[in-house]
């Protein structure tokens, strides 16, 4: 059973004005410590410690995960959420995995690693840096037959915390080129939450946005509600917020209404998934965000790293759209919102075709169109 720390609880309420001596302050010094000593994910002695975003931001609680399956379940759960930090999480969980094996024989260890890699695989589907870690795990894994298991083990536990800090690296990359093609001043609109918290730390389209304004970019961000899971509401306003950038949230159906006004500069948003193409699979809602920028003539931005860049999949038709509780829909913070019987559908995701997409920002580079050559040689390594 997963361990709860508490660390803050419950959250102080949002006061107004610099979150400098204001009731934030106790919030910004939890969120820097996500972002910046103990991240949103991490491995401490031995196990996996990761914030539950499911009760932000009115509690602050560490989970303790001491085995794979519990991983499991917190990927499944979204107690952790977001395409960078649900692979370095799974990754996370696959040296829980190797450190559970009790014998030391080599291919039994391998099939462990193997039964263990296909109940992480089972979590999610649409996320594919989740598929791209246990993978990059089961490679270092493969070397058990030579090196023997124990070494195999820690190499496991290096990897990932590696690839941790290859994500807060990536995301600084990222945050540097995407602040380019923001305004000097103005209004950029973002959905869901791609910020620290969807990653091991700074985050990616709020590390554009992060960036930019530590540059003394003039930076108000709209953030959309995020419905059901309400990830804007709760976790994007949370972030800005407790970070001092201006931040005005509203609900997913105003962000026509203020691009129609010219309150909104830019779009900003993350990815779980870009196909070869360029087509994007994120949080339901993000394929009507770009349509209105479209016919608004706004910059629609995609932040994501490489190894979200699915080149395998060609088209944003082939990629398997989650399908959640349909819970999340009628309930609220535990009340039911619809009648009884209600038939409810619930995708978590849905795909913006590439013909919308201003640019893709990554670690690597910015991609524009043709998006296939584009994204081939900054994820592909290929001219």
């Amino acid at each position: 059973m997963q361990a709860a720390v508490r660390l803050c609880t419950p959250a102080p309420p949002w006061g107004k004005g610099s979150p400098r001596g204001s009731a934030i302050g106790p919030i910004r010094d939890i969120i820097e410590e996500v972002s910046l000593t103990l991240n949103t994910v991490e491995w401490v002695e031995g196990k996996v410690r990761l914030v539950d975003q499911t009760l932000l931001p009115l509690e602050q609680v560490w989970v303790e995960c001491t085995s794979h399956e519990e991983v499991a379940e917190a990927i499944r759960s979204m107690k952790v959420r977001g395409a960078p930090a649900i692979g370095v999480t799974a990754a996370y969980g696959m040296a829980l995995g190797a450190l559970a094996y009790p014998g030391s024989d080599p291919e039994g260890f391998l099939l462990h690693m193997a039964r263990v890699a296909d109940r992480l695989r089972a979590t999610r589907p649409t996320a594919v840096n989740l598929f791209w870690a246990i993978e990059r795990m089961l490679s270092v894994a493969a070397g058990a037959s030579s090196a023997g298991v124990e070494a195999t083990r820690a190499a496991l536990v290096a990897e990932a915390r590696r690839m941790a800090e290859e994500d807060v690296a990536a995301n600084r990359r990222m945050g540097a080129l995407g602040a380019e093609l923001l305004p000097e001043e103005g209004g950029v609109l973002t959905h869901c939450n791609a910020g620290a918290l969807a990653t091991v730390a700074y985050g990616t389209a709020l590390g554009v946005i992060r960036a930019a304004v530590e540059r003394g970019k003039r930076i108000r961000v709209y953030a959309d509600e995020t419905r059901p899971f309400l990830q804007g509401a709760r976790l994007t306003a949370w972030e800005l917020l407790s970070d001092g950038i201006p931040v005005t949230l509203i609900t997913d159906n105003m962000a026509g209404h203020f691009m129609q006004r010219g309150k909104i500069d830019a779009v900003v948003v993350g990815a779980d998934r870009i196909a070869a193409n360029g087509d994007v699979a994120n949080k339901i809602g993000t394929y009507s965000v770009a349509v209105l920028a479209k016919e608004h003539g706004i910059p629609f931005y995609v932040a994501a790293p490489t190894s979200t860049v699915d080149l395998s999949t060609p088209s944003g038709e082939q990629i398997v759209i989650e399908e959640r509780d349909p819970r999340e829909v009628v309930y609220m913070a535990g009340r039911r919102i619809a009648p009884e019987g209600v038939d409810v559908a619930n995708p978590a995701f849905d795909i913006t075709p590439h013909r919308y997409v201003t640019a893709i920002i990554t670690e690597k580079g910015v991609a524009r169109e043709p998006y296939g050559e584009a994204l081939r040689h900054l994820a592909g390594g290929q001219s």
